[in-house]
């Protein structure tokens, strides 16, 4: 379909989209997809529900006690799109970089930019320099917004070349900036298909995949699988773990409460046992982690503190029928499984209430149409393993990169999972078909791994993989070969562990570590990391 006019000065996202002969299907023929051609989501997630609803509904919470509420964030996000055009010189279709954990400013912030015709880049606090001047590099973003505890890294000289930092939170910068602005400001009238935001995610290659999504797509990812699936009413208060700079955290805390008028419970960080104090001292009602924290909740005894709790929803990992039964013995929780990924935004194939099938990931989510595909392409049979692939109101639109055309394949997104649907139509997770490494439901290319561990001096060669683990699906596990006169030790495995901790995300770190002589290798001299597995057990 040919794309509107759009309201982008800097067009380079525009420049940027994959020739739309590259494109997946695109379904939109849904009643509740049917958007106008000029379209802001941040105003239909905040301005249209304070109008809806009034300005005094509570909106945004944090554990301290702050509630900001639809009228407050709206204004403070129209103030901060005002000081971006009108101070620091933002023009519809910039980039902007944010990083900062999980806040009520970094969600007015995420809305400003938006407001004010702006492509956000939210990017974790976990990312190290050389990682957040990848992204920018990649996003061409020289302008970002940052807590003020968080602008180490983006200062450092191996950091993003950046025009202006600007701080937030604290009592410079943004903050100050906006105390003398008033609340008027008439928000971009962007186009439904002008990008909204870019998301990256981990390339098995290591170099990360910018993904690109519309206006509409952040509103079609809360009118399909959250109001046709998770089902929020303006009553309910949301809580989770992930940050905003993954799609899951963002829909989950940030999109589908505010669509739907309800609150949002924001944390910076927590344990899973801080999580299940939060959830009962706030009386959450809806919840969205990973497997393993909500294990972990149990396991801690905190089963009492969920009783709040209607609707949990689990993502980023696979779901084993054992766990989903554990938590339902113990809580009478039902488990809303699901799947999803950056490319899509958020959930594509997940069930509820009587539609769950202990075990299985579920059924497609309305609004998209789902099949398991073999190697040549054709559907597979049920009950035989294939390739995961999927169209809907979101799809994959890499920005500038060659992998476009091997995740969207005959106008069908393939996500990299191996499935089975059942004679019922339900999808039954198998695993991965490629080398992407999934840790407690952050995505990790062993290939970004072995690069920061062969930069220690004492390593030759290395190969990474992921191993399985009981609480967090798999873990990261390099098999590393020394350079002759280093010895293996405990102490070796903790100094390679802090090296690659100082050089890239902590969260990429390998938990495991072996040490062998040589790595298994073809005649040519490629690492065959299918082999790596056994190699770690003989070696471990």
């Amino acid at each position: 379909m040919p794309l509107s006019r759009s309201a982008h000065v800097d067009d380079f996202c525009r420049r940027n989209l994959p020739p739309e002969s590259q494109w997946p299907d695109f379904l939109l023929h849904a009643p509740e997809l049917n958007y106008p051609v000029r379209l802001n989501c941040a105003v239909e997630l905040v301005d249209a529900v304070a109008s809806r609803l009034g300005d005094d509904r509570r909106c945004l919470l944090t554990p301290g006690g702050e509630t900001w509420t639809y009228g407050q964030l709206r204004d403070t996000s129209n103030k901060i799109a005002k000081v971006l055009t009108a101070t620091y010189g933002i023009a519809p279709g910039n980039r902007v970089l944010l990083r900062g954990p999980n806040s009520p400013w970094l969600v007015a912030c995420w809305l400003g930019v938006i407001k004010a015709g702006g492509v956000v880049v939210t990017t974790m606090t976990m990312l190290r320099a050389g990682e957040l001047a990848t992204i920018a590099e990649i996003s061409e973003a020289n302008f970002a917004l940052c807590d003020y505890r968080f602008v180490d890294e983006l200062q450092m000289p191996a950091g993003p070349k950046l025009r202006e930092l600007v701080e937030y939170g604290g009592d410079g910068g943004l903050t100050e900036a906006i105390k003398n602005v008033t609340p008027e400001f008439e928000a971009v009238q962007t186009a439904a298909d002008d990008v909204a935001l870019l998301a990256f995610t981990s390339g098995t290659t290591g170099r990360p995949k910018s993904t690109m999504h519309f206006h509409r797509d952040v509103l079609a990812i809360a009118d399909t699988f959250s109001a046709q699936v998770v089902k929020p009413t303006e009553n309910d208060v949301f809580v989770g773990t992930p940050p905003l700079a993954f799609t899951f955290g963002l829909g989950g805390l940030v999109i589908f409460p505010l669509r739907a008028g309800a609150a949002s419970l924001l944390l910076e960080r927590a344990t899973p046992e801080e999580l299940a104090d939060h959830i009962a001292n706030h009386k959450v009602s809806i919840c969205f982690t990973a497997p393993t924290a909500y294990k972990a909740m149990i396991a801690r005894g905190k089963v009492g503190q969920l009783a709040s709790l209607r609707r949990a929803v689990s993502a980023g990992e696979h779901l084993p029928e054992s766990t989903w039964r554990q938590i339902e013995r113990a809580t009478g929780i039902k488990l809303i499984n699901g799947i999803g990924s950056t490319e899509m935004l958020h959930i594509f194939v997940s069930a509820a209430d009587e539609n769950i099938r202990p075990g299985a990931t579920g059924l497609p989510v309305p609004g998209y149409v789902v099949d398991v595909l073999d190697d040549e392409g054709n559907p597979a049979p049920d009950g035989v393993p294939g390739r995961l692939a999927v169209k809907g109101p979101t799809g994959c639109r890499y920005l500038a990169d060659d992998r476009q055309t091997t995740y969207v394949q005959n106008g069908w997104n393939i996500t990299g999972d191996t499935f089975i649907r059942d004679a019922d139509g339900y999808f039954w997770y198998q695993g991965r078909n490629d080398d992407m490494i999934v840790s407690s439901g952050y995505n990790i290319a062993g290939a970004e791994v072995e690069e920061a561990l062969v930069a220690h001096p004492d390593v030759v060669e290395c190969g990474v993989i992921g191993t399985p683990d009981d609480d967090r699906g798999q873990v990261v596990t390099a098999v590393v070969v020394l350079r002759p006169g280093a010895e293996p030790s405990d102490a070796m495995t903790k100094e390679l562990q802090d090296f690659v901790k100082e050089t890239i995300a902590p969260y990429k770190y390998p938990r495991r570590i072996a040490f062998a002589p040589e790595l298994p290798k073809t005649t040519t001299g490629k690492l065959q990391r299918f082999k790596l597995r056994d190699f770690y057990q003989d070696f471990a």
